[in-house]
């Protein structure tokens, strides 16, 4: 068979999904076929492109390549059936970016400059909407793009000026340092670190306080002691391996030396993060493009988190938006 550019876009597409049935649906094709094609794909590269695991499909090392040369050939290909870019679209001056997950921003902006190396960020402090200076956008867009770390149920929903979309929802993990008493529980109850010092990391997602509190009054107990840091995660870690306290970080955080990172019984926390965009300034070519850039740089994160897939192998949940 030759490569063509629907391949290419079957490769992407379980890419972005993370498994050949999500993929299959996306495309409205039926997972049989899909499978079959990826397997004729990958006898043509004579390489095998994802690992199977339990929890869906990663690329390989020579997948990884394989697919960053496909999104840039269908990038290419896109903008040259798109022309001249469409009115309210316009990648050639800064982005405004606000942003309140810096452990996300650098690989999603890299995988969109990767895909469009015209665009241009600049970064603007602070949340919409929540955060002085952040009026709501229909008072006045102070940014064009936002990448943040929500939750379920937050009441976030798109209005006529603004777009938003979730990239990917986890659960919440407990980071305890390596010689904590509760090391070797696989997944402790949140009412079983009733007595630790909480370190939050407030630089890290604004609605951590509230979140927490509100799944201690679930659990029916009050903590013995909360500390707001303005940190981020990685900071609040480091502070955990002092033993310090214990931590609420997502799912997808990766290991560090001293902490060890482990789910909390009945899962009583979620977080997600949410792409926004202004719809005047940002077309549906380009959200797609940041959109694809962002899941794809989740899944490169949440790739070295070795205790989310353990917990996704032998725990199922359904997917929550």
């Amino acid at each position: 068979m030759d490569l063509e550019l629907r391949h290419l876009r079957v490769l992407c597409a379980i890419a972005d999904s993370g498994s050949v049935g999500r993929a299959a649906a996306a495309i409205g094709a039926s997972q049989p076929a899909t499978s079959t094609q990826l397997r004729r794909i990958e006898r043509y590269l004579g390489a095998v492109v994802f690992d199977r695991t339990a929890a869906g499909v990663v690329p390989t090392t020579f997948g990884a390549e394989v697919l960053a040369a496909a999104r840039e050939v269908l990038s290419r290909v896109d903008r040259l059936g798109q022309g001249a870019a469409p009115d309210g679209e316009r990648p050639h001056r800064e982005l405004l970016l606000a942003t309140d997950c810096p452990a996300l921003l650098p690989g999603a902006l890299t995988r969109a400059r990767q895909l469009r190396p015209e665009l241009r960020f600049a970064l603007t402090p602070g949340r919409p909407g929540t955060a002085p200076g952040f009026p709501e956008p229909d008072g006045g867009p102070p940014f064009d793009l936002a990448l943040l770390l929500d939750h379920p149920g937050s009441g976030l929903r798109p209005t006529p000026a603004l777009a938003a979309r979730a990239v990917a929802t986890e659960p919440v993990f407990v980071a305890l340092p390596t010689a904590h008493p509760l090391r070797h529980h696989a997944e402790p109850a949140l009412t079983d670190l009733a007595g630790e010092t909480w370190l939050l990391p407030a630089a890290d997602g604004a609605s951590w306080p509230a979140l927490f509190r509100a799944a201690c009054e679930a659990a029916a107990f009050s903590p013995a002691g909360v500390r707001e840091l303005p940190y981020g995660r990685r900071e609040v870690l480091d502070l955990v391996a002092s033993g310090l306290g214990a931590a609420l970080v997502p799912a997808s955080t990766a290991p560090v030396p001293g902490v060890t990172v482990k789910p909390l019984l009945g899962t009583p926390l979620w977080l997600r993060y949410v792409l926004l965009w202004q719809r005047a300034t940002i077309g549906p070519g380009l959200a797609h493009t940041l959109l694809e850039a962002t899941a794809a740089a989740y899944r490169e994160l949440a790739a070295e988190a070795p205790h989310l897939h353990s917990w996704a192998s032998r725990t199922f949940r359904p997917p929550r938006v």
